[in-house]
């Protein structure tokens, strides 16, 4: 994948008035409350299950 997927609302306040931020690497602002966050896909969990089970293993 070589572009970054867009959020479509901010995950603290709602707001859809995002604009990509420079720093830190691939950040957004949320024009609503200021704040400035990242998003990141971390996997898929296809076989159901948890996280606790994969380290317990």
């Amino acid at each position: 994948m070589t572009e970054r997927a867009a959020p479509f609302y901010c995950p603290y306040c709602g707001d859809e008035d995002l604009r990509p931020q420079e720093e830190p690497h691939a950040a957004w602002l949320c024009t609503g409350c200021r704040r400035v966050f990242t998003v990141k896909f971390v996997g898929l969990n296809l076989a159901g299950s948890t996280a606790l089970e994969e380290v317990t293993k």
